[in-house]
């Protein structure tokens, strides 16, 4: 869609177009002090309720309440199953095969996880590749495991910058890295969509250089989980980690979701902490059999899962199957097509997008860089009833949700912002 059109008879017009526009009844909006809905622009952080949640948590406490540890095989849905409940739909989002995909732990933790089995150093090769700026919890985590392996973490850690007056990281600079360093990198770990940009990065092309160089190569798709089409199979990448609680809406600090490639499923040689849920079914609760490797993703679980967490994902990943991936990246696209027109037609010298226009490299996110801005610009936007999210030192993150956002909640965050701005 690109014959975009300013005014608010316009949005509502694509409202009225737009298929996907019910499923907004289905979450819980958070309300204004004027008691109106507000503008919320934040599932990049923290996506919404679904109405649903509520009762699909309540079934499990009604089967703890009535069957007690009966629960676990005579319950609506059985707990000792209850993972793989999820595990078809994730795949789906992801673009990832059964196999490839379990929903287990939180997002570092099983990012370290998949280091253990997947960052291999030796004494030439142990150097980490990440994002120049990536969320700072994959930083931690990468330069701990660089000191974990007894190797100092700044001289181990490569970072992929953008080039100086530039936001958005380029593939040639890659190159670059991995043609002088390729034979000392092991790993290399870009997070799918950046945190601050909305870069959606090309994984294949990320990965099959890395592998050209024998590196290891994975992904930290928080960001990009719910809102882009990872193809995560197709990518070729090792591993993938991913929260559930921004666009997959399951609720604060829920699950997270690891993807690693059917290549390795059956590969009992990988390094590994193992746990008895990820032994064999048949033979788990025998309790005295030696350690039996489950194939797959489900190779990598530790513990019984957390049923009630997984309540809240299976929830919103029914609504997910409901309305269809691909047909939200569509809405995802035209959402943010229009909210970009209308910044444009601001023609406002002190505001810049810095998420990349093509629609094919971003998701949902626009952040917009605001000239000599300061956090007080995101507060006055909360007053005006528009939930956004501050990055220092002076960037505004706003994803249009294509499950709940509408047209005319971005024609409405706009004019609102414009008013902000001209302010005296």
């Amino acid at each position: 869609m690109t014959n975009f059109k300013t005014g608010l008879d316009f949005a509502l017009e694509l409202d009225r177009n737009d298929k996907l526009s019910h499923f907004r009844n289905q979450f819980h909006i958070p309300k204004h002090t004027d008691g109106k809905d507000c503008i919320y622009l934040c599932g990049n952080s923290l996506g919404l309720q679904p109405r649903v949640t509520q009762s699909y948590i309540n079934q499990e406490l009604k089967d703890w309440a009535e069957l007690g540890v009966e629960g676990h095989v005579h319950g609506k849905n059985p707990w000792l199953s209850y993972h793989e409940l999820l595990t078809d739909n994730m795949a789906s989002i992801v673009g990832a095969k059964p196999i490839e995909v379990v929903v287990m732990n939180t997002l570092t933790t099983n990012l370290h996880l998949m280091m253990v089995s997947f960052y291999k150093p030796t004494k030439k090769r142990y150097k980490i590749v990440i994002e120049g700026d990536a969320f700072p919890s994959d930083k931690y985590a990468v330069e701990s495991q660089l000191r974990h392996h007894g190797y100092d973490d700044k001289e181990g850690l490569i970072s992929w910058n953008s080039r100086e007056g530039e936001e958005l990281l380029r593939y040639e600079d890659l190159e670059k890295i991995l043609e002088r360093y390729g034979d000392e990198i092991a790993l290399i770990m870009v997070g799918g969509v950046n945190y601050y940009t909305g870069q959606f990065f090309d994984l294949k092309r990320i990965t099959e250089l890395g592998h050209m160089h024998g590196c290891v190569v994975g992904f930290d798709c928080a960001h990009g989980a719910g809102n882009v089409n990872l193809d995560l199979h197709n990518s070729g990448a090792d591993f993938a980690i991913w929260c559930s609680y921004k666009y997959l809406n399951s609720g604060p600090g829920s699950l997270s979701g690891v993807f690693v490639h059917e290549r390795h499923a059956y590969n009992k040689e990988l390094n590994r902490f193992t746990g008895w849920w990820s032994h064999n079914k048949e033979t788990r609760f025998k309790m005295r059999d030696d350690f039996d490797m489950l194939p797959g993703a489900e190779g990598w679980q530790l513990s019984n899962p957390p049923i009630l967490s997984m309540a809240a994902i299976k929830a919103s990943l029914d609504v997910f199957a409901e309305a269809g991936m691909d047909n939200l990246v569509a809405k995802s696209k035209d959402l943010t097509a229009y909210f970009e027109f209308l910044l444009n037609e601001l023609n406002n010298d002190n505001i810049k997008i810095i998420t990349p226009s093509n629609e094919n490299e971003r998701g949902c996110q626009l952040s917009i860089q605001v000239k000599n801005a300061d956090r007080n610009l995101n507060q006055k936007l909360t007053k005006a009833g528009i939930i956004s999210d501050w990055r220092e030192p002076d960037v505004i993150r706003c994803a249009p949700v294509p499950l709940y956002n509408s047209f005319e909640d971005i024609y409405n965050m706009v004019e609102r912002l414009k008013l902000i701005l001209n302010e005296k």
